[in-house]
């Protein structure tokens, strides 16, 4: 399924893995570990932002659409989802 936010998600990853990808050289490289610290917390920052676009956008699509349905199945989902927060 195709929400209004994924673009922005994947926006969000793909700069998270340019900052991976530029950690890995600064690695092979040698460069000091303040710098390469500072990278991964980039990385760290971007999957996490990316992480809480996806739970907000499920939560405000899928399960206001299945809440406002009855569907049952809404509570649960919402329990799940709510592990990786």
């Amino acid at each position: 399924m195709s929400h209004a936010d994924h673009p922005e998600i994947k926006g969000r990853l793909k700069r998270a893995h340019g900052h991976l990808q530029k950690v890995i050289a600064m690695l092979e490289e040698g460069r000091d570990c303040v710098e390469i610290a500072q990278q991964l917390q980039a990385v760290e920052s971007a999957v996490i932002k990316a992480k809480k676009a996806l739970i907000r956008d499920h939560v405000d699509h899928c399960l206001d659409t299945a809440v406002k349905k009855g569907d049952a199945k809404a509570l649960a989902a919402f329990k799940e989802i709510t592990k990786y927060l």
